[in-house]
């Protein structure tokens, strides 16, 4: 008898394949590009330099993407994760770039940090048996609620555009969130698990006629190009901002867990020790390879975690497409303007369906939990009230020390900090609580 297949490893029709493959892209697109902008115009770049670093980060996001999903001997967790580069890394960039000696000081901090969390990976995996429901459905809620700010900015025009704001924008988010609920209210079957994407496709084309984009961009791209090693000269390697950068990746890594914690959960996988093991040396291994390849540090992307809930197509295959997808837009730059083309408001929309669906599945999580005669509840509410600061008030931190704000201004890993350190003090260094809410 032919043993069944989980849906993690399921392989679905090649259309069905390219179609929800191409939905993770556009999910994820907008942030996979935000942190070579930001980088790069901080740098003062000139404008085929800041292409030219877009096109590495693309590539090597499909890469990073390929490895995590189908998996390389120990390297990748092998659930539909997308990687990108990480936000947390973007402000101690920004200062070794401006400071201590431009992008070759980046790259080899980038490079030393991506092989440390190769080496640590199998130590720090020993925590997950530390990630009851307790702590598991307070990330994954505190994963949703610290992206929705992002989907708003979206939904607003994008920050720093000089529309932000206006009502013809939220209007437009307003429409392709409500023609996505509509996909969902009429429709079964294929139609409904790629909603998104329709939802995207359908903005799109409305909002060229309206003015909220064109494609004359997508002429002037080159047909193709590739990311050479060191392009920007051979690294450099400087002890502070080395520092730097392992503690953002060990920031980082504490989000990858939890989103990798949270598919396993919405998949119905079991995430064990080994398997965490492998998706964080698949982080690091990805993120030296990015150093090499003029990129920065990669991560899961929390939105397309969402993205996996919202539609219930639990393939890694799946991901892996658009991983291979990735690829050809990082060769073929062309292909990249025109997913560049997608206005934000549209893009806003989505996300605010996206990123609401992480938080309400952490929810649903949270709702298996004992909170009779135990603390459960405090550490509920003191962790995601921790989460919420730096979300909702973004300054807060900002008489800090570098260093410190690089942990302290994502809600994501104080979050996931104070969580994990809370059921540690509550329910696993007292016994008599130990069996309660687990």
């Amino acid at each position: 008898m032919k043993s069944e297949v989980h849906p993690v490893d399921a392989r679905l029709p090649a259309a069905q394949l390219g179609t929800l493959g191409l939905q993770h892209v556009l999910a994820m697109y907008a942030g996979a590009v935000a942190v070579p902008l930001i980088v790069g115009g901080a740098l003062k770049l000139p404008p085929d330099q800041l292409a030219y670093l877009i096109n590495a980060d693309l590539l090597i996001s499909g890469i990073a993407t390929l490895i995590q999903c189908v998996g390389v001997w120990r390297f990748g967790v092998r659930l539909p994760i997308m990687q990108g580069c990480t936000f947390a890394a973007v402000t101690p960039m920004v200062l070794i770039g401006t400071t201590q000696g431009g992008l070759p000081a980046i790259y080899g901090a980038v490079i030393v940090s991506g092989l440390l969390v190769v080496a640590v990976a199998p130590y720090f995996a020993k925590i997950v048996r530390f990630f009851p429901p307790l702590v598991t459905g307070t990330i994954i809620t505190i994963i949703g609620l610290s992206l929705l700010p992002v989907a708003a900015r979206w939904a607003a025009g994008g920050a720093g555009s000089p529309t932000y704001g206006e009502p013809r924008n939220i209007a437009m988010a307003a429409a392709v969130l409500l023609f996505i609920l509509a996909i969902y209210r009429l429709s079964k079957g294929f139609l409904g698990r790629v909603a998104v994407l329709a939802g995207i496709a359908a903005g799109t084309l409305v909002a060229i006629p309206l003015g909220f984009t064109d494609f004359s961009n997508v002429g002037s791209a080159d047909l193709f190009g590739i990311s050479t090693p060191f392009a920007f000269g051979l690294p450099t390697f400087q002890v502070t901002a080395i520092i730097s950068m392992c503690v953002v990746m060990l920031v980082s890594m504490t989000e990858t867990t939890g989103d990798f914690v949270a598919v396993a959960e919405m998949t119905g996988s079991e995430l064990t020790p080994r398997r965490l093991a492998d998706g964080l040396r698949a982080d690091g291994f990805s993120t030296a390879l990015g150093g090499v390849f003029n990129t920065f540090p990669y991560t899961a992307f929390a939105q397309n975690v969402g993205l996996v809930g919202l539609t219930g197509v639990r393939s890694r295959w799946v991901v892996a497409t658009a991983g291979g997808i990735l690829v050809l837009l990082g060769l073929i730059p062309v292909l990249g303007a025109v997913i560049a083309a997608i206005p934000q408001p549209v893009l806003g929309g989505a996300g605010i369906a996206m990123f609401g669906t992480v938080a309400a599945s952490g929810i649903r999580t949270l709702a298996k939990v004992s909170y009779e005669g135990n603390h459960n509840l405090v550490i509920v509410a003191v962790s995601i009230g921790v989460a919420a600061i730096p979300v909702g008030a973004p300054d807060f931190y900002d008489q800090f020390p570098h260093w410190a704000q690089t942990i302290l201004d994502s809600g994501i890993s104080t979050g996931s900090l104070v969580v994990i350190t809370l059921n540690l003090v509550f329910n696993h260094l007292r016994s008599a609580p130990a069996e309660r809410g687990m």
